[in-house]
């Protein structure tokens, strides 16, 4: 469909809107309450266009379709005298509140009254004033400011599937908020924060905390969960400020959840910034000659047999390697990156990537969740699977606890034997032509989790969900390091104790890298602990020695996502103290014994692609299919019990989001009243 916008030709696809040819044609449309995410509201005004041979006056381009050879004009005198009228309507109950507002700098209304409004206004009537809404704990709220674009509406009913805000009475009187003032309960309610174009909704946390122009900003990945959520780090300074989403239509799209956004205030409390060592039962600091002597005493004092390493949820590969490295060189098996004993399949990578791919989510037209809940797990690939069933017919059937998820959902079962009575779904996967499955980590961290992943996967090839074109089969991690872990071979080698073994008294020296989520008390009691971390969180509690290390906004780190995307961190500020970057700790103390072979980022790089050629493809993941249907063994029988929930505490899930005064007034306002009502 041919278009042509200010002389110029544009093809376009059949269904778009004018706004879009303007786009396809390189020019800027000015626009408030339209998002190319959300649905036409087409009630700013502000988009307006003139068409040929079309009654004479402005169109809203956002809510006019396209049509073969429409001739359109956007910097026409007509269309600039009625965009300045918009403006001046937006302004006339609009407060002069620039310089204390945080949305100055980043604000549309501020660029786009600058580039098509006036220089003056004919109002002189009082300007309204509007109570301000409570939201919660994230989103502030201004609401004399708010100008009715109602994008926060859309979004919050759209895209994260929550339908509690909307618009009160009519004309001069109507008010955006909240029907009964309550916190909004998304998972994602702090990009209404980004979509607003004016200053009505803005961070709660960061309030009068910086302006843009302050903020040195750097492209990251999110490790606070497995999803690998694009980033950018704001900071001034020692300190991050600020973490906004970055574009990318694989992974996120432009949508970040709560917790990667709001729980950097983690970041600078109870970090470790020096070395500790326990002296007749108490820690006192000491210099890094003290640790690694007190650690290399213990080491020389035993063998590499009683000698162990686990690798916590926001371990970088790099370290991960060079601890594993260490581990090798002192003779030692014992690996384990698994803190909950989750079942995993390792002959292929297939086994425990989510292989369709999160975009891939939108072609599937069948989806089978089983022992997960995404809403809490990975928030994103939740919007992903809500997305999916807007846009068209899909079953979605889930095996484990009752939740809402936002989305219909089929519930078959809580337990394993669901798995063998699908009922009408059944038929729906038959007659689907690209159906999936996503396996949840409460279906792997059980007794019979290696049981219940082979189940799994016979199903998917029993029901079609293995093709050459189309691979159905997804693990669903929550931990930003595991994939990456399983990648290296970071589990127990032939004759090696797992993190079971490990415990009780399984070795003599337990090195904990970043590894919290496990009950410390399982230790035996004369195992000698060494803790390298970045917070003061349970591993440090237990710990003999503790090395401080490095958070994930201040080196530059790989790690991979759930689907297998290999992405790095980038270093936004630097680590406090005399905390260190994990590898280079490691590289350090090696010297001692066996020196690991490389003394830069660069070989060690190079090394990780040696060990496993997948590091060298840096943000891009193929999609394969699958023709081989053998699957991984599962010893054992299916067990009765449900499938239990993984995550209790969605916003304190890690060290960082743990020590996030944020998160802990998330907590209290979301899950206190629920563990209440439990009672």
């Amino acid at each position: 469909m041919k278009v042509t916008v200010d002389g110029i030709e544009v093809d376009v696809p059949p269904g778009s809107n004018v706004l879009q040819a303007c786009e396809a044609a390189g020019k800027e449309v000015p626009r408030f309450c339209y998002h190319e995410r959300l649905s036409v509201a087409g009630n700013c005004r502000m988009c307006l266009v003139e068409i040929e041979k079309a009654p004479p006056k402005p169109f809203a381009s956002c809510a006019y379709p396209a049509a073969e050879g429409m001739v359109v004009h956007t910097d026409t005198p007509m269309v600039k005298k009625a965009r300045r009228g918009v403006m001046e309507f937006l302004l006339i109950n609009h407060p002069l509140d620039c310089p204390i507002c945080d949305q100055g700098g980043e604000c549309d209304l501020q660029d786009q009254s600058m580039g098509y409004g006036g220089d003056s206004s004919r109002y002189e009537e009082n300007k309204r004033a509007v109570k301000d809404k409570y939201l919660g704990p994230l989103v502030k709220t201004v609401m004399t400011r708010c100008i009715h674009c109602t994008r926060c509406i859309r979004f919050s009913t759209e895209i994260a599937g929550v339908s509690e805000m909307g618009a009160t009475a009519r004309g001069e009187s109507m008010e955006v908020g909240t029907y009964v003032e309550k916190a909004l309960t998304s998972e994602l309610s702090g990009n209404l924060i980004d979509i607003c174009p004016v200053g009505a909704l803005t961070s709660k946390p960061y309030a009068f905390t910086a302006r843009p122009w302050e903020l040195t900003k750097t492209d990251s990945v999110d490790v606070l969960d497995a999803v690998g959520a694009a980033i950018r780090v704001d900071a001034r300074g020692p300190e991050v400020l600020r973490v906004l989403p970055r574009l990318n239509e694989d992974v996120n799209e432009e949508w970040l959840a709560d917790k990667s956004r709001f729980a950097i205030d983690g970041l600078r409390r109870r970090r470790l910034d020096s070395c500790w060592v326990r002296v007749d039962g108490k820690l006192r600091k000491a210099s890094w000659n003290e640790a690694f002597a007190a650690i290399a005493a213990k080491i020389r004092a035993t063998t590499g047999e009683r000698i162990g390493a686990v690798a916590g949820e926001l371990a970088d590969g790099e370290s991960m390697l060079a601890l594993k490295d260490l581990m090798a060189g002192l003779g030692s098996a014992n690996l384990d990156c698994r803190q909950h004993g989750e079942a995993v399949a390792v002959g292929r990578r297939d086994f425990y990537t989510f292989n369709t791919s999160i975009a891939g989510i939108e072609e599937a037209d069948a989806i089978l969740l089983v022992g997960t809940n995404p809403r809490h797990e990975a928030p994103l690939i939740n919007a992903r699977i809500r997305k999916r069933t807007l846009a068209g017919p899909v079953a979605v059937a889930g095996i484990g606890t009752k939740c809402d998820l936002t989305y219909p959902v089929q519930w078959l079962g809580e337990g394993p034997a669901a798995l063998s009575a699908l009922g009408t779904f059944g038929e729906a996967l038959a007659k689907a032509k690209r159906p999936m499955i996503i396996v949840g980590q409460g279906a792997l961290r059980r007794p019979d989790g290696a049981a219940v992943l082979a189940a799994c996967w016979k199903l998917a090839s029993e029901t079609g969900m293995l093709t050459p074109d189309w691979h159905g089969f997804n693990v669903l991690h929550t931990a930003a390091s595991r994939v990456g872990a399983l990648d290296l071979g970071f589990l127990p080698e032939p004759g090696g104790k797992d993190l079971a073994g490990m415990m009780g008294g399984g070795v003599d020296v337990l090195w904990l890298l970043g590894a919290d989520e496990f009950d410390m008390g399982r230790i035996g009691a004369g195992t000698f602990v060494v803790y390298q971390g970045h917070h003061g969180d349970a591993g440090a509690a237990r710990a003999d020695v503790i090395l401080p290390g490095a958070a994930y906004t201040e080196k530059t780190g790989t790690y991979v996502n759930t689907e297998g995307r290999v992405q790095r961190t980038r270093l936004a500020t630097f680590p406090p103290g005399e905390a260190r970057e994990d590898w280079k700790i490691l590289r350090a103390f090696s010297a001692g014994f066996t020196p690991l072979p490389y003394d830069t980022i660069e070989a060690l790089r190079a090394r990780l692609e040696q060990v496993n050629p997948v590091f060298a493809r840096l943000d891009l993941l193929p999609r394969f299919g699958c023709s081989d249907h053998s699957g991984p063994g599962g010893e054992g029988g299916l067990g009765d019990a449900p499938f239990a929930p993984v995550i209790a505490n969605y916003y304190q899930t890690d060290p960082i989001s743990r020590a996030s005064p944020t998160m802990a007034e998330c907590t209290t306002t979301y899950i206190a009243p629920l563990a209440q009502a439990a009672e």
